[in-house]
């Protein structure tokens, strides 16, 4: 039978032997404006394990078996809040909205009414939500034991928020299934019309966080079209099909196969920051991508019900130093698949739709699962 103890002031404990799954929480310091954050850590009974920040929803810590039976760290994040607190670090591992990805000259037009954004991106657009997006913001958690323990953060953005329409309340589920499979499902409400798109921005690497580049990693992208993107990485509109191209992940291939091409896709980047349209109907829940890394044994498995994914791999070329455990963070060292609509589709009516409006039922879901090497 499990154990609940709760220890005031410093963290809850839902206590378990290491063979049973549990759930603790720990106070992990307060932002300038004095707002307290926690750091829950989800346990499963296969030696998985995720810690969840209330800071932006970040996943800060990913623990995942081996070929080996040993877990590795595999997400990029910082050992303390301080490290997300730095200006552009707040977006890794979380959870990005309003709106994931660009909205081209932070601009569209809803029922007649222009909103103009912040701008926060190269060409004058906005990208994750504007200057204080979701990434920036203290989430309220719910903790749920059991033998798929979960954490419901809630956040509600009020209508204006970095010029957006209407108060939206949202809350993304975190739940460690026995299976070694994270579960995210995200849900919304609005009070009048507006536009979303959530998507969790976590950056992998099956070796370990600080184990090098994923340019070896085996990926394999359920999809057979991407929407290209102009110099600053907004989607244009116009679409191609993958085959026989450096986006061609229909059948495994490595990261590092077609990095390097003169494909100005790939040059702007350097490197992939891509949208795949996914094959099947968005709404249901199937395979999205699959990767495999071949000295650990970790295979990674993409499940979502969203319409596209995006693929990015860590393209900065300045290393980013102050990791966890004091590592640096090399360029291609990661890789984000950010499940999402597609980017700037307020301005696209040709794009599924990202409008929400009162009453209507927002429930997407995607779900990071780790076959047992």
């Amino acid at each position: 039978m499990r154990k609940v103890a709760v220890l005031l002031g410093a963290f809850l404990l839902l206590a378990a032997s290491p063979t049973e799954a549990a759930i603790t929480r720990t106070a992990w310091g307060e932002t300038p404006d004095h707002r307290k954050v926690d750091l829950y850590t989800l346990t499963n009974a296969h030696g998985m394990s995720v810690s969840l920040s209330t800071y932006g929803a970040v996943i800060q810590s990913l623990k995942v078996p081996g070929r080996d039976g040993r877990s590795a760290d595999i997400v990029r994040g910082f050992d303390s809040l301080a490290g997300y607190l730095v200006p552009g670090n707040s977006h890794i591992g979380a959870v990005i909205g309003r709106y994931a990805d660009d909205i081209k000259g932070a601009r569209f037009t809803l029922d007649g009414v222009t909103y103009h954004l912040n701008v926060n991106s190269a060409g004058g657009n906005t990208i994750h939500g504007g200057a204080a997006g979701f990434d920036k913001k203290v989430w309220q958690a719910t903790a749920q034991d059991g033998p798929a323990p979960s954490l419901t953060l809630r956040y509600t953005s009020p209508d204006g928020e970095e010029h957006f329409p209407g108060t939206l309340t949202v809350t993304v589920t975190y739940t460690l299934q026995a299976d070694n499979a994270l579960r995210l499902d995200y849900a919304a409400a609005t009070d009048k019309p507006t536009v979303l798109n959530l998507t969790n921005h976590a950056y992998f690497n099956l070796k370990g966080h600080d184990q090098g580049d994923v340019l070896d990693h085996r990926l394999t992208v359920m999809a057979d079209s991407v929407n290209l993107a102009d110099e600053n990485h907004v989607v244009t509109g116009a679409a191609r099909l993958v085959r026989g191209t450096a986006f061609d992940f229909t059948t495994p291939m490595t990261i590092g196969r077609h990095i390097n091409d003169a494909d100005p896709q790939l040059t702007s980047g350097p490197g992939y920051d891509q949208n795949f349209i996914l094959r099947g109907k968005a709404g249901t829940l199937r395979l999205a991508a699959r990767v495999e890394e071949p000295r650990s044994g970790r295979v990674m498995e993409v499940l979502t019900t969203q319409p596209s994914m995006q693929l990015y791999t860590a393209n900065g070329s300045v290393p980013l130093t102050g990791g966890k455990g004091g590592a640096t963070y090399l360029q291609h060292g990661a890789y984000c698949l950010e499940t999402q609509h597609y980017a700037d589709s307020p301005n696209h009516p040709e794009f599924p739709s990202t409008v929400l409006k009162p009453g209507q039922p927002f429930h997407e879901v995607t779900v990071f699962r780790f076959p047992k090497p």
